[in-house]
């Protein structure tokens, strides 16, 4: 699947996202977690919505208005593993059309940075296509 080169500025406005929730200090889990379930998340689902093109530190804001405070830092991922969670996300909602909600649901935080370190540097698609079946073989035992 190719992506446009919007929807791929998307998925790396949402992978920058997620690495400033961690430089500036918020819990990473708790962060993914509560994004993902936002309405920010949804707003970036949408087909259109202004939020996509406001950048990551406007979205930033509004989730943390939308939350009134986002947890402080207790456990911290990488950088990197922020960055590519985000960005592989992102990229899911495109390739399978999933809401974020959904997709969180088969794929949370703790499975994103507990597979980064094999998965990064996998085509994104097989990235996730190897998540979900992570995720069927947890929920078929």
């Amino acid at each position: 699947m190719k992506l446009s080169l919007e929807k791929r500025q998307l998925c790396d406005i949402q992978g920058r996202l997620f690495e400033l929730a961690l430089k500036n200090g918020y819990d990473c889990p708790a962060f993914i977690e509560t994004f993902m379930n936002s309405r920010s998340a949804s707003a970036l689902d949408d087909v259109y919505d202004r939020l996509q093109w406001a950048g990551e530190e406007y979205i930033l804001e509004e989730l943390d208005d939308e939350e009134d405070g986002l947890k402080p830092a207790g456990v911290t991922y990488a950088a990197e593993v922020m960055y590519w969670a985000g960005y592989t996300y992102r990229y899911w909602h495109y390739y399978e059309g999933k809401s974020s909600r959904e997709i969180y649901r088969i794929a949370d935080a703790e499975t994103m940075n507990e597979c980064w370190l094999g998965f990064h540097t996998l085509d994104v698609e097989m990235a996730i296509d190897d998540l979900r079946e992570i995720h069927g073989q947890k929920h078929r035992v």
